[in-house]
Parts: C-alpha cells; structure tokens; sequence
C-alpha cells in the first residue's frame, strides 16, 4: 500500500513509499483509509520532539488522525461491522493514518458522527478528545468559570472554545482580527486580536488557560489566573506526570520535572498550578463526542483538503502557520 513513511527525524526524513498492509490481531480493525487530519503534532513526531519518551521503530507511518470504512475485524472484536464508517485517533506507537490501511485497536476506535462527511469526521478526533480530556478530565470545568483558550483560529482551539461554551463557561480567546466574527459565531465571548492587543493586560481572573504557544505567551497567561486557577500547555515544557502517562520509569520523571520547574513555580507564587497535556486515545469518549456533533453542538473547523499525494504540501501548510482550522487529506 502507499504511505508516508518517517525513516529518519527531520523535514526531510518524511516521504512516500510502498509499504506491507497491516496485519489484524484479534482486537484490531482494519480501516480503509478515506480522510486523514493534519496536527502540529505530526511535524513535532516527524521532527523527534518525542524520540526519548515515545520511541517509534523506524521506519513508521506518519498521521494521528483518521476516518474510513472497516474492511475487516479481528477474531475479538466486537461492535464493529465490514461497511462501518469510523474515525479514531489511534494510540502512541501505532500511528500511521498517512496510508490507504490501518489497523486500529477497537478501544480507540467509534463510529463516525452520522452527520459529518468522512474528511470533516477525520479532522475532529485529536482536538475532540483533547478538548474533552482538557476541560473535563483535568479542567473539571463548571458552569460560570472563566476560561482563556489561545490561538482559538486553529483546530484545537476552536473545539476547545465550542465545548467550554457549551459547559458554560465565560470563553476568551487569541486570534488575528479577521478571525472575530467566526470565534463568536463558535461560542468565544471576548476575541482579543494578538496583532493589536496584549491579553494579559485586558484580562484577569480566570479560572483556566490552555495555551498551545509556548514560551513568553505560556509565561503571560500564568498572571491572568485567579488564585487555585490551572494554565495547561499543549506545546510544552513537559512535567513529571507526563512521564508518568507514558509509563516511563521513575528516573524519567525528575529531568522533565526540571524542565518545567521555571513555569511551576511561576504558577505557584500566583497560587495557581502548572500542568502539560498530551491526549490520549479513547474510543468511549469518540462515540460521547459523536453525539455532540450529531446534535449539533460541536462542529468541525476545517480549513481546506489536499489529495493524499500532496501529503508534504499539506504537512507544510500546517507548519508555516497558515490554516486557520483543521487540513485534511483525502483518498478520492
């Protein structure tokens, strides 16, 4: 079959080739690949920003997101027929949906929203399930509390405005200008424009910020927080408990902890905390979050599709900063 295959770190280690199918264990689902997502995540995986914490045998297949048709299921499956339209992000160390097969583990995998196409089903499930896991799982978001979500143009922040409203939260946002009336449209209740304004200057009290920038932005949005409120980054720096979802050993756990001690203790002066976020697959959350988009309270943001042998110039449109929403692959 083709793919994308990473068989060194770096831009230029990132091409297509002829690759085996996939084999199917028992648990598995074979999914004929129609539309793959495009994330930051794949140009930090491609790049070996992970290499020491999750360690892929290369070559591997390349892509975090999927949707398409089951065309076989392994001996202990069970909910999932041949002719099912799903969409999964699949588990760490078993990526790959930059290819036309993948054989998914069922526990990551649901059925597609009904509403939504495959390539709009193949760009919601990282930032649906990063929005869920973000808001409720670590958030526990009430009702009334008041939330900043930067960057709220992109994939992840647009879901991340749409489900905190839909908690009902006060929703502020980052974003270029020409992007306000979409954001409010979404659900955002201040739009502040990065290009003109300084949001740590306008805003102040928050119970949550998720910032997906980094750096200086990560260490601006620590002031904004009210006392017992919680910054979590996306883009880093990684802490001890990311160590410890990963299942790595102890010794792992206190260099990443250092890594993260400058923003830490800059959260915990203001009494507030500091967490990093990396996603995890769940296809139980996939199927609550299809509901949500089949009635209408989450939609996806997509921003343009590229044929599947354009995988690169996708990949770069992402990486330069450009899309304003989800980019999508498609096999048609």
């Amino acid at each position: 079959m083709k793919a994308f295959v990473v068989r060194k770190y770096g831009k230029e280690g990132l091409g297509a080739a002829v690759v085996p199918e996939p084999t199917v264990g028992p648990t598995d689902v074979l999914v004929k690949v129609s539309a793959a997502g495009i994330n930051p995540l794949d140009t930090m995986v491609r790049n070996g920003e992970f290499k020491h914490l999750l360690e892929y045998r290369k070559p591997f297949i390349l892509g975090h997101d999927v949707a398409g048709v089951v065309i076989e299921v392994g001996s202990a499956v069970q909910g999932f027929a041949v002719g099912d339209e799903v969409y999964s992000r699949p588990r760490d160390l078993c990526i790959g949906t930059f290819a036309e097969y993948i054989a998914i583990d069922q526990a990551d995998l649901a059925l597609k929203p009904v509403s939504l196409s495959l390539p709009e089903a193949a760009a919601v499930p990282l930032v649906a399930l990063a929005a869920q896991q973000v808001l409720l799982d670590r958030a526990h978001l009430q009702p009334g509390q008041k939330v900043l979500i930067h960057a709220g143009a992109g994939g992840l922040g647009s879901t991340v405005i749409q489900l905190a409203k839909h908690l009902g939260a006060h929703v502020a946002t980052t974003a270029n200008g020409r992007d306000t009336d979409r954001l409010h449209t979404l659900g955002a209740d201040i739009v502040i424009d990065y290009t003109k304004e300084d949001f740590s200057q306008m805003l102040s009290g928050y119970d949550f910020v998720l910032d997906s920038l980094g750096g200086k932005n990560l260490e601006k949005s620590i002031t904004v927080l009210k006392p017992g409120g919680l910054a979590i980054g996306v883009a880093g720096p990684p802490d001890a408990g990311f160590a410890k979802q990963l299942g790595l050993p102890r010794v792992m756990r206190l260099p990443l902890d250092l890594l993260s001690h400058h923003i830490r203790n800059a959260a915990k002066k203001r009494g507030a905390r500091y967490e990093f976020f990396f996603m995890q697959a769940n296809g139980a959350q996939l199927r609550d979050l299809a509901a949500l988009y089949d009635a209408g309270v989450l939609q996806p943001v997509l921003d343009r599709t590229f044929p599947f042998d354009r995988t690169l110039e996708a990949l770069a449109f992402v990486e330069q900063g450009k899309a304003h929403g989800k980019v999508v692959i498609t096999m048609d």
